[in-house]
C-alpha cells in the first residue's frame, strides 16, 4: 500500500464484482458442508452416547483433541494423504465442529426435566417416541444454540482454507496480505464478518419458527 491510497478502492471493487460474489459463493458452500456433516456426525454419536453414557468420556475426549489442533497444523497433516483438496478443507473444518455440537445435542436432551419423561413413559411412549416427539424438541434450543456457534466458527474458520487453494472470502484476506493491498484484505475480512453475523441471525430466527412455546 502506497502513502495517500485509500484503503478501499471503489474502481477494485467494481472490476471484481464478479469474483466477489464467487467467493461469497465457495465461502458458503465449505461452511455448509462441514457443518452439514459435523451435524450428522454429531447426532450419530449423542445417540451413541444417550443410549451408552459410558462413551461420553471417550467421545468428548478425542473431538475435544481434534478441536484443539491448530487448523494450519491439522492442514498439514492431512495434505500428505489428500492433498490441496476439498476433501483436506473439509476434514478440517467438520473436526472442529464436533465438539460443540455432541455436547450441544447430549446436554440439550440430558437437561429435558425428569418428570417430563416419567409423563411420557407412562402415557405409553416408546425409547424412540420419547426422543423424537419429547427430548429432542424440548432440546431444539440448545441444539440450534450449539449449531449457531458451530457455524460461526466454521465461517472464521473457512478463511484459513485459501492456504491450501481452497478459496472462500480467506483468498482475499490472502492476496491483499501477500501484495500489501487493502482493499481486497478489507473486503475478504468484511464480508466474513459480515456472512457470520447474518448465518447466526438466520439460525436464531429458524430457533424461534421451530419454538414458539419459547415466547
Amino acid at each position: 500500500m502506497t502513502p495517500g491510497e485509500p484503503l478501499i478502492r471503489p474502481d477494485w471493487l467494481l472490476s471484481h464484482a464478479g469474483d466477489i460474489g464467487q467467493r461469497v459463493g465457495e465461502h458458503l458452500e465449505l461452511t455448509g458442508l462441514a457443518v452439514g456433516i459435523g451435524l450428522m456426525i454429531s447426532f450419530v454419536l449423542s445417540l451413541w452416547i444417550l443410549r451408552e453414557p459410558r462413551t461420553f468420556a471417550p467421545i468428548i475426549s478425542v473431538t475435544g483433541i481434534l478441536y484443539t489442533i491448530p487448523s494450519l497444523a491439522l492442514f498439514a497433516l492431512l495434505i500428505p494423504f489428500t492433498g490441496l483438496s476439498i476433501v483436506t478443507a473439509e476434514i478440517g473444518l467438520v473436526s472442529y465442529t464436533l465438539l460443540i455440537l455432541v455436547r450441544g445435542i447430549v446436554g440439550g436432551v440430558r437437561a429435558v426435566p425428569a418428570e417430563v419423561r416419567e409423563a411420557a413413559v407412562g402415557m405409553g411412549y416408546t425409547n424412540g417416541r420419547l426422543l423424537w416427539e419429547v427430548e429432542l424438541p424440548l432440546a431444539t434450543v440448545v441444539i440450534v444454540a450449539a449449531v449457531r456457534v458451530a457455524t460461526v466458527t466454521t465461517i472464521g474458520l473457512t478463511t484459513v482454507t485459501a492456504l491450501i487453494g481452497q478459496g472462500g472470502l480467506g483468498f482475499f484476506i490472502l492476496d491483499g496480505i501477500q501484495r500489501l493491498f487493502s482493499t481486497p484484505l478489507i473486503v475478504g475480512a468484511a464480508l466474513s464478518i459480515g456472512l457470520a453475523v447474518a448465518a447466526d441471525a438466520a439460525l436464531l430466527l429458524i430457533q424461534r419458527w421451530l419454538t414458539p412455546w419459547t415466547r
